[in-house]
């Protein structure tokens, strides 16, 4: 008899008010069974086909050709169309897996695992907001199906939903143990502590990533084993209070010349000059200032992320100042090796400072930190810097919550998270909607080569040369218009460059990045609690400092 598990609609929506009104409250008043309960049976597995394994086993091509013909024999089976679309998804065959999908839905235009299955491919084309609405309809038809409560999870989690993220995770795994990658996805929300243990037992059976992907994986497995044992380190504000201002700094470059903007920290009793960085990275340190500062050690040298790249290990200061503000025991990354300028003791991202509502007055060169809107789920809470890169986020955060919209941000612009990154819904010439990421440490706007084509008349020109390096030849598109957040920037010469990786990174299809070019005259006010931006230009405002 099949195990059966009750799942009450009060715990689905608990402490998610915004959530409930936007989506899942949709899913409750929409449901065939009453709104006050659901029963779903615990999905049992047959033995795996050999398309099944071929898929499992990262053949994806194999797989395409195996299920191509098994549907030839049965072609209304969804469990077939899903192992196809997941064979295609993994060879990036987009397409193909779209007319699948189309297809399929068109014989059968309430299935639930359909609609899911467009869902996942909205997600993954970078449309979260059209990914919503199928997972919506996926649940009027099926409120049971494990897949449709992955993607949903994923869908809150980049809307920055993640109270419910985390419950939905926790619900397919309920509904489906034994899926590998509900498996695999459910075990990276668990505490530090269970995580890597978790993660290394999902990785222990075939589950279908790619060899990269396995990869980081097992390394990011291996690092929360060995962390996961350590004493809570919570870089909680111990003096001080919002709001603070910290100016920013110059660090110079080749012949004095600025090369980024800084700001001046206080670790233990040392002080040092920090690079901002942008929008993820916590803080890293190099060894000389680890060593200067008394930082004490808490793990062992990690791998390096990349050839060629130097060797790491995560430590801690006893006290860590910015401004007028100051925070105890927090964790940080220090480089084992010297820094490559003079002028500069290591990076920091505006993510740390996410607990705050924060002002980024580019022209006047300085940050400001106010406090968030009030949230339910935030009573009592105090507020932390996110130094450390291996502190969980989203889903995995050690304190997930939902986001609030205030009445006072109504103007305000929503982004999307993936990891500690921010994804910006941006028109391109007004007629193509892409997602860019707000890369607040990068100097210049990019896009990728094939939006770039789309949009613009497209040149070549080689770039570099210097020092003895060869010159390369780069894509550049003439003129394009970005439409993002109620404003609008046109640039001529806009780079191509490649977004595959960033596409990986974030789960969705990302058209380029909004570098410094765009917004550098503006003023930048950041919300990543609740996922929202704005941007605001004042006339005459001047620079501090070219």
């Amino acid at each position: 008899m099949a195990t059966m598990l009750r799942v009450m609609e009060n715990r689905f929506c608990r402490g998610a008010a915004l959530a409930c009104a936007v989506g899942l409250s949709s899913l409750a008043l929409s449901f065939s069974t009453p709104a006050s309960a659901i029963t779903c049976n615990v999905t049992k597995h047959a033995a795996p086909s050999d398309a099944e394994k071929s898929l499992l086993a990262g053949e994806y091509a194999q797989a395409e050709t195996l299920y191509r013909a098994e549907l030839a024999k049965s072609s209304t089976r969804p469990e077939l169309v899903a192992g196809l679309f997941h064979a295609l998804l993994r060879e990036r065959k987009l397409k193909d897996a779209e007319e699948l999908v189309k297809t399929s839905l068109a014989g059968q235009p309430a299935s639930a695992v359909f609609l899911s299955l467009r869902g996942e491919l909205q997600f993954r084309e970078g449309q979260p907001w059209l990914a919503e609405q199928s997972a919506v309809a996926a649940a009027k038809s099926d409120p049971c199906n494990p897949q449709t409560r992955l993607l949903y999870a994923r869908v809150a989690q980049a809307s920055s939903r993640n109270a419910v993220a985390r419950q939905q995770f926790g619900l397919a795994h309920q509904f489906d143990p034994e899926d590998p990658e509900i498996r695999v996805a459910w075990a990276q929300t668990l505490p530090l502590e269970q995580r890597g243990t978790e993660v290394e037992s999902a990785l222990s059976t075939p589950s279908g990533e790619d060899a990269a992907t396995m990869g980081v994986l097992r390394g990011e497995a291996e690092r929360w084993k060995k962390l996961g044992g350590q004493p809570v380190r919570a870089c909680k504000l111990t003096a001080g209070a919002a709001p603070g201002e910290v100016n920013f700094i110059k660090l110079a470059g080749y012949a004095g010349h600025m090369r980024a903007l800084g700001l001046e920290v206080g670790l233990n009793s040392a002080t040092a000059r920090i690079e901002l960085a942008g929008g993820e990275g916590g803080l890293t340190v190099y060894k000389a200032l680890a060593e200067r500062a008394g930082l004490q050690r808490i793990s062992e040298d990690e791998k390096p992320a990349f050839p060629g790249a130097k060797p790491a290990y995560t430590a801690f200061a006893e006290k860590l100042k910015i401004g007028s503000l100051e925070f105890h025991d927090c964790v940080l990354k220090v480089i084992d090796g010297a820094s490559p300028f003079d002028d500069g003791d290591g990076s920091i991202g505006f993510d740390v400072f996410g607990d705050f509502l924060e002002t980024v007055d580019y022209p006047m060169r300085k940050l400001q930190l106010a406090a968030l809107p009030a949230s339910p789920q935030e009573a009592g809470y105090t507020p932390a810097l996110h130094t450390d890169v291996n502190e969980g986020d989203g889903a995995a955060s050690p304190h997930p919550v939902d986001r609030v919209l205030s009445a006072e941000m109504k103007d305000w612009t929503q982004i999307y998270r993936a990891g500690r990154s921010l994804i910006l819904p941006t028109a391109v010439n007004e007629n193509l909607l892409q997602l860019f990421v707000l890369a607040i440490g990068s100097p210049e706007t990019t896009v990728a080569p094939e939006v770039a084509k789309q949009v613009s008349k497209t040149y070549e020109k080689e770039v570099g040369g210097f020092g003895g390096a060869p010159a390369v030849k780069r894509t550049y598109a003439n003129e394009i218009t970005f439409n993002f957040a109620h404003f609008s920037q046109k640039i001529n010469d806009v780079p191509a460059s490649d977004t595959s990786f960033a596409t990986a990174m974030a789960g969705m299809e990302v058209g380029g990045n909004i570098g410094a070019d765009t917004y550098e005259k503006l003023i930048l006010h950041l919300d990543y609690r609740d996922g929202l931006v704005k941007f605001e230009f004042v006339p005459d405002h001047g620079f501090k400092f070219k």
